[in-house]
């Protein structure tokens, strides 16, 4: 048995703020009858909902985009501000998608999808994830250059990645590995400091501009199908735990 808003909410009909609205209208029905609330728990399985008359199909899996901000640890479990925390959903086993280091900030895949999560962090796949860094000095062209060659730094090598100048002390990076701290890292590899870090994409799933951090919402099915495209879920993935984090550290 589920909450009604559970279920809609999966079914992306809405937040749960939403979904209450909705059902307060009158627009759910449940095996033809109005919907008295929204937190009715029914059998997920066997009931059969209505939106404004159109039937909503249970999704097993949800997948949330974070527009996570500073200042909050990217964990599902802890004493200290977690990105968690600012999930106002119900659904079991939720967790991000990767890591960002407590000061960075960005696009945060948050799913109870642990195959779909492993193949975006498999370094055999090489996902692209791009980042807005600012930083303390100017990146000459000899530092972009250094980028796209590869760094090595502390006996660690830093694969070929591609830096993009907005001005002189800012820019994108798209990175196709994951490495602990990675971004810092090469930039302190050419004697410089970043600033600020934020990440705008992973794979194909855009940051949505209109979401302030701290706020999520839920990914389209265009999104999900862009994200999945060239994705096959492996066998040793579906067998992992998904509630266990990859190391992805930026």
């Amino acid at each position: 048995m589920m909450r009604l808003d559970r279920i809609l909410a999966n079914a992306r009909i809405g937040t749960r703020s939403q979904v209450k609205k909705i059902v307060k209208a009158g627009r759910v029905k449940v095996n033809g009858a109005a919907a008295p609330s929204s937190d009715i728990r029914i059998d997920e399985n066997t009931a059969e909902i209505e939106v404004d008359g159109k039937p909503v199909v249970y999704a097993q899996y949800v997948y949330y985009m974070l527009n996570k901000p500073a200042g909050f640890i990217t964990a599902t479990e802890g004493s200290v501000p977690i990105v968690m925390d600012l999930i106002h959903e119900d659904a079991r086993s939720m967790f991000p998608v990767g890591r960002l280091d407590k000061d960075t900030t960005g696009l945060l895949l948050i799913t109870n999808d642990g195959p779909l999560a492993h193949e975006l962090l498999s370094p055999k796949k090489h996902v692209e994830k791009e980042y807005i860094v600012r930083l303390a000095h100017e990146v000459s062209e000899e530092d972009m250059q250094k980028i796209a060659a590869g760094i090595r730094f502390e006996g660690e090598e830093y694969k070929p990645a591609v830096y993009k100048k907005i001005s002189d002390t800012s820019g994108s990076i798209i990175l196709k590995e994951g490495k602990y701290h990675e971004i810092k890292l090469i930039f302190k590899a050419l004697g410089n400091h970043v600033e600020a870090l934020q990440r705008i994409r992973m794979k194909n799933l855009i940051l949505d501009p209109s979401l302030k951090e701290g706020e999520y919402r839920s990914l389209s099915e265009e999104e999900l199908a862009d994200l999945r495209s060239s994705l096959q879920p492996s066998a040793a993935a579906s067998n992992e735990d998904p509630g266990h984090i990859p190391a992805d550290n930026q």
